[in-house]
């Protein structure tokens, strides 16, 4: 655990630092070349600069232990880093969408080519070098503020190569408007990349349960350990790093209360080691065969 929360605090120290630096070297190639291509990737760096403060302070938030009002921890978090980030880059990719429109219907030359495409192509390696370390982390730590965070560079990979082919095609063609193309075709990538990060916030921040391969493997898990007669209720969602089961123990009604209790101290412990990361599992013991109300029961009524 300390571990990983060295990696994510790195990572996210490392992001700032690159974003803050993108920030002035693409404002300054802008002012000097007036390309909208290089504004695309001016503003992307300012979204990342925005999301490198919110993934910062989330994963700060996200590592806070338990605490009297917050008894499931703080993991989430890290989802609001990513809601944030959506929400920056989508609002990006609207005003890039417009200044490349306007652009394209009132052409305007570009100058200073040869800057833009030096400063594009150092971009472009410093924000390849950025992901390949948070790909790492994710793998590590599994942190979703960290992860949106690598889409968000991941679309800067993309829309620097975008940039830089822009350039290109201006500089060697004359056609101007191959510029604003270029950037309005940028913004809808943004537009898709917040999407998608917003889905995976969301994810968390409305408890979704876990994919059903997973759930099976708990149930079956469960299943497996002696004394255990069935199991019903299952309910998960995570958040952060942390993975939260609870579910209904069925035992055969006749044992203590201690012997029941020995067989559901297993039955977590069985759900503990089946899954990656930090896991919090809670078996609520009953008699085996009780008829009682079940969320199962009112799920399946809905569906």
């Amino acid at each position: 655990m300390h571990q990983q929360s060295g990696l994510r605090r790195f990572a996210s120290r490392t992001s700032l630092a690159v974003a803050v630096t993108l920030v002035a070297v693409k404002l300054t190639a802008w002012v000097l070349t007036g390309s909208v291509a290089l504004l695309a990737s001016a503003i992307d760096a300012l979204v990342d600069t925005g999301a490198s403060l919110a993934t910062y302070y989330g994963v700060r938030y996200a590592e806070r232990p338990p605490d009297e009002d917050h008894r499931f921890g703080h993991g989430k978090g890290e989802a609001i880093a990513g809601f944030t980030q959506a929400t920056f880059l989508a609002g990006a990719a609207v005003v890039l969408a417009f200044q490349s429109l306007q652009r394209l219907f009132f052409p305007r030359p570009t100058e200073s080519l040869q800057v833009g495409a030096w400063v594009i192509a150092g971009s472009l390696v410093a924000a390849t070098a950025l992901v390949t370390m948070q790909t790492w982390v994710v793998k590590k730590t599994g942190s979703t503020a960290i992860a949106a965070d690598r889409a968000h560079y991941m679309t800067d990979i993309a829309l620097n190569a975008g940039v830089l082919l822009a350039l290109g095609v201006t500089r060697f063609t004359g056609w101007q408007r191959a510029d604003p193309s270029f950037a309005l075709a940028i913004s809808g990538y943004m537009l898709w990349n917040a999407y998608h990060i917003a889905t995976q916030a969301l994810t968390q921040l409305l408890d979704r349960e876990l994919p059903t391969a997973d759930r099976q493997k708990i149930t079956n898990a469960v299943r497996a350990c002696a004394g255990v007669r069935d199991i019903h209720d299952l309910r998960t969602r995570y958040a952060g790093d942390r993975i939260f089961v609870e579910f209904h123990l069925e035992v055969d009604e006749q044992l203590t209360v201690k012997q029941g209790h020995a067989i559901g101290d297993v039955a977590e412990t069985a759900v503990v080691n089946l899954l990656p990361g930090v896991v919090e599992v809670t078996a609520h013991l009953e008699p085996f065969g009780i008829d009682d109300d079940r969320l199962d029961d009112r799920v399946m009524e809905i569906t």
